[in-house]
């Protein structure tokens, strides 16, 4: 019995995200980020079909790396314009009930003390709704216009965060105790100074001694994503994660990768279960497999060359334009993202990939697979990579925005519905409670627990 699976939405506030070139296709929606409908149609679809969120990426930064320059990103719309993630979130949170947010940050860009107040207001507004995305940023870009000489040492990176997390869980989880506020009317007092305390904290990177500004949300801590694959980020994951994204080529690959995580969490003492992993992947489907496959090559001749490696380039750390598109894909050791070469070179051992072939892969749905076919043909395979690789779910990366999740709702949600995979209705409570049923708040196993008064 396949358990049940899980989907998130996979978006950002630019245009097209994981599909350069598809912006073009008549039906495509992403042009219109800047509107604040689209956000809002959108959630209200990922509601009706019972997604567990909308995970929403960022970048500070640009794709620079192909050629050297930015020309291509710009020309074909490659992750910028880009604008914040933040500001959306309250708005889809208004037109729904249920619907959890991933909001993607870099510890690299701002300090912790005023990032803390930042997501209790948005746990707050959203009524327990909200998740973080931990990230350390990949894109030279980014560090240089903040005035960074250079991008950090990748490891160097997570040294920080560390600390980082470190100083957030002292003010989510150590500066305000649970009865500290009163709203007392009658005596004027709204808090209790005495159960309101300073963390002190004296670090390499940080120092904050005051008090958090927020008092505490439903959550308290969010839900904490992470999307590192090389094992310095799987062992930060294996401490701070609740949640964990990948995106491989193949199910060996992801098989492989997950199996990393599971026993990095449990040397870390915490059980293998105390993760949800969720893999990349695009789903076009319609009423017959021979739609759905037409249906797919029509978006393939979207797809952007150009764009794809400037994706990948700016990913990898790799400038693709010096190969052949003959050429073999090697690994290389950058200081970007570490696992993105590695999974389509050592990962999986029954595939040798060259520049053409992870450009066109790349075009439609970005790093992860696409799955096309009927309702039953998609569900079959969700379940068997289910069952193959030990995922708990998947973040889907749209092709046309929005067709694609409306798609997925139409076809795909109810056909897992009636195999009894997906759930049909949301629990109630916040999103660490409909995720894994144990409450609003950080588990004892996990490292945030130990700073909790």
């Amino acid at each position: 019995m396949t358990k049940r699976i899980s989907f998130n939405a996979f978006e950002m506030n630019c245009i097209a995200h994981q599909s350069p070139g598809l912006w073009r296709h008549p039906q495509d929606r992403s042009t219109e980020y800047k509107d604040i409908e689209y956000w809002t149609d959108l959630a209200k679809i990922l509601e009706r079909g019972k997604f567990d969120g909308v995970f929403i990426a960022d970048v500070l930064g640009v794709y620079d790396v192909y050629y050297g320059n930015v020309n291509e990103a710009v020309y074909g719309a490659v992750q910028v314009p880009v604008n914040d993630p933040l500001q959306i979130i309250p708005a889809m949170a208004a037109v729904t009930k249920h619907l959890g947010f991933g909001l993607t940050t870099s510890i690299s860009f701002e300090h912790p003390y005023p990032f803390a107040r930042r997501i209790s207001t948005l746990d707050h507004l959203t009524k327990g709704r909200v998740g973080w995305n931990i990230v350390t940023s990949y894109l030279e870009s980014g560090s240089k216009n903040i005035g960074l000489k250079t991008q950090l040492n990748h490891d160097e990176r997570y040294n920080i965060a560390d600390e980082y997390l470190e100083v957030l869980y002292k003010l989510w989880e150590g500066s305000w105790e649970s009865d500290a506020v009163k709203r007392d009317k009658a005596t004027g007092v709204f808090a209790d100074p005495k159960k309101v305390h300073p963390i002190a904290h004296e670090g390499e990177y940080f120092s904050v001694p005051g008090i958090h500004l927020s008092e505490p949300s439903p959550q308290r801590t969010p839900v904490l994503y992470q999307a590192g694959a090389s094992s310095r980020g799987q062992t930060f994951a294996s401490q701070n994660a609740e949640c964990v994204f990948i995106a491989a080529p193949s199910k060996a690959a992801t098989k492989k990768i997950v199996q990393g995580i599971r026993q990095k969490l449990v040397e870390a003492g915490r059980l293998p279960t105390d993760v949800k992993i969720y893999a990349l992947v695009s789903i076009v489907t319609d009423e017959t497999d021979e739609k759905a496959q037409k249906k797919f090559e029509e978006y393939q001749s979207y797809g952007s060359y150009d764009g794809a490696l400037t994706l990948i380039s700016g990913w990898s750390g790799v400038d693709f334009s010096q190969y052949q598109s003959t050429d073999k894909v090697e690994y290389i050791q950058t200081n970007a993202i570490q696992s993105l070469l590695d999974s389509y070179v050592n990962a999986d051992p029954n595939r040798v990939w060259t520049v053409e072939e992870i450009a066109r892969w790349n075009s439609v749905g970005g790093n992860g697979p696409v799955f096309v076919g009927s309702a039953t043909t998609v569900a079959d395979t969700l379940q068997s990579w289910i069952e193959d690789t030990d995922i708990d779910g998947f973040n889907l990366a749209y092709i046309l925005a929005h067709q694609t999740f409306e798609d997925v709702v139409t076809w795909i949600v109810p056909e897992l519905q009636k195999r009894g995979v997906y759930q049909t209705e949301y629990r109630t409570g916040t999103l660490r409670e409909k995720l894994f049923e144990q409450g609003d708040h950080l588990k004892s196993s996990h490292r945030g627990y130990q700073y909790k008064i």
